[in-house]
């Protein structure tokens, strides 16, 4: 798989980029066919970032992304929600489900989430595996681009908190 790495620095050392593999069998493999460009991935590059500071560096950056399902686990297979060739997008913040925090409608703020790009690998590679694709992944309309959606990304994740959860707060 091709995929652009961020560089190691002179004064880090190297460590493995790829956690060991979980049960995959409620995640999807997607072929990446657009991501975005972020400052966040700039920041993951410079080591502002905690998430990407705890595996080290290289790394596989990119949270802004749209695709194709290349791979499904079992459990999702079984679900009849995806097929293999669906047109998806996923979110920057792939959350539970389960926790205090998706339980009150908060996903954004998940306690157990995951980021691709940031604390798993992202999407400047050829594939990506996004787990809980149940949750995370959504199938695109025939009238919105992969490059469209893959523009989304943040913007969307961040209007969606702003006045789904900030806004019910006023």
């Amino acid at each position: 798989m091709k995929a652009a790495l961020y560089p190691f620095e002179s004064n880090s050392s190297p460590k493995s980029t790829i956690a060991g593999k979980n049960d995959r069998s409620s995640g999807v493999v997607i072929q990446v066919k657009a991501t975005g460009v972020c400052r966040s991935d700039w920041h993951g590059w410079k080591g502002h970032d905690d998430d990407v500071k705890h595996h080290g560096l290289p790394f596989i950056p990119g949270h802004e992304f749209s695709g194709l399902i290349h791979e499904m686990g079992s459990a999702v297979s079984g679900s009849n929600k995806f097929q293999i060739g669906d047109r998806v997008v996923v979110p920057f913040i792939l959350s539970c489900g389960s926790c205090r925090e998706c339980v009150r409608q908060k996903p954004t703020i998940c306690e157990q989430q995951q980021q691709p790009g940031f604390t798993m690998p992202g999407s400047f590679a050829e594939f990506v595996y996004i787990p809980r694709a149940e949750r995370n992944v959504t199938v695109l309309p025939p009238n919105v681009s992969f490059v469209e959606a893959a523009a989304l990304g943040c913007r969307f994740t961040t209007a969606y908190r702003a006045v789904n959860q900030q806004g019910a707060a006023l």
